[in-house]
């Protein structure tokens, strides 16, 4: 009844001066809000594309627009806001390097800034904190967050490289040993969003998948080079693959030029196997051959080689991984110093992310936490 009545009293001319004047104030209220001083704030509407859904990455994804209530929402639906980067596990971090007010702490992979911007108000006063990133694109970027957070040359150092050159960064930066050191193995958010940058395995861009874009062969020409039998070994080293042989036919020597090329020819090799399935496998093709693109493992191993030298005596590291070939290394690593008398206390079992970080982060999920003290 309240509905039709409202139809017929849009249809029903206004009388009278004043009607037409409320009329008017009710259509110019609507699509604003106060801005809290009393002043009502323009609606802003988001820009408009071509046909009936959106095409490009920046136009499906509101939450790239940065406006805080749809972070929010995107948050609270249990998922990472494109674009965006929520540091894992920063407290169970915090609880094993236990910085303190004068430390050094180097950060291997500055990403973001996340875990970075949480440690440098905990070494204060006199602290330092040295961060390295290779990916030339985002490095800037966190140096500009971190120093809009009021850190300055005097505690916050940051290089480009890998953790592969630490021991040089250190000396470049005259740092004889670290209080604390943390790795995080990951592959940044923004990385993963970025079509651009080609890690994605469902938004359409080039099949790049290089951390450092100005450095090695890209996925595509990798893919080009590689012949079957070394690319199934790699599909099960990297990614423990089980369906490497036949994924390794249907890839090794082709040409693919986009992400979604070569997403959709991982599908096309496991056609008759549960969609789930294949989506896993799809995930674990791009982490092996990322990894091998990288030379993710051969750096991994140089910065578990050098990292004794790098701590102080007592100096805490802890390191995050996401997979297995990842977290076997740091393992054995460990033991291996433990046993040797090269490490003082190393972690009895692995640390994961609580179930609520999963559900506010996804991308938690496959954390795992390993440390160990000099």
């Amino acid at each position: 009844m309240l509905a039709g009545a409202s139809r017929v009293a849009c249809c029903k001319q206004p009388e009278g001066g004043d009607s037409r004047e409320r009329a008017r104030q009710s259509q110019g209220s609507q699509g604003k809000a106060d801005d809290g001083i009393g002043q009502p704030s323009a609606h802003r509407r988001r820009p408009r594309y071509s046909g009936k859904y959106p095409r490009r990455f920046e136009e499906k994804y509101k939450e790239l627009e940065s406006r805080p209530e749809t972070v929010a929402k995107v948050l609270a639906s249990g998922k990472t806001p494109a674009g965006s980067h929520v540091p894992i596990m920063v407290k169970e971090i915090l609880e094993v390097l236990r910085p303190q007010p004068g430390d050094t702490v180097v950060d291997c992979t500055l990403g973001h800034g996340g875990h970075a911007s949480a440690l440098l108000p905990l070494i204060q006063p006199g602290g330092l904190l040295l961060g390295l990133d290779v990916d030339p694109v985002e490095l800037p970027r966190a140096k500009a967050r971190l120093s809009s957070l009021g850190f300055g040359s005097q505690t916050l150092r940051i290089r480009k490289s890998n953790f592969a050159g630490l021991p040089a960064a250190m000396v470049a930066e005259r740092i004889a040993g670290a209080d604390c050191l943390l790795a995080d193995l990951g592959v940044s958010s923004m990385q993963l969003d970025t079509p651009g940058r080609g890690f994605s395995t469902k938004t359409p861009g080039p099949l790049d998948m290089r951390m450092n874009p100005q450095r090695g062969l890209s996925a595509a020409g990798f893919l080009k080079k590689i012949q079957s039998p070394a690319l199934e070994t790699l599909l099960r080293e990297n990614a423990d693959e089980p369906h490497a042989g036949k994924i390794a036919s249907a890839l090794a020597g082709k040409d693919f030029a986009l992400t979604t090329d070569l997403t959709n020819a991982v599908r096309s090799a496991l056609g008759s196997m549960p969609a789930d399935d294949i989506e896993k496998s799809v995930r674990r093709v791009f982490q092996a051959i990322r990894i091998e693109v990288n030379e993710e493992f051969s750096a991994l191993d140089a910065l578990l080689r050098n990292l004794p030298g790098c701590l102080k005596t007592g100096g805490r590291v802890a390191i995050l991984t996401f997979h297995s070939g990842e977290d076997r290394r740091v393992k054995k690593a460990f033991q291996s110093g433990f046993r040797t008398g090269i490490y003082s206390g190393i972690a009895d079992n692995v640390t994961r992310p609580s179930p609520e970080e999963c559900r506010a982060n996804p991308r938690a999920s496959s954390a795992k936490l390993r440390w160990a003290i000099r």
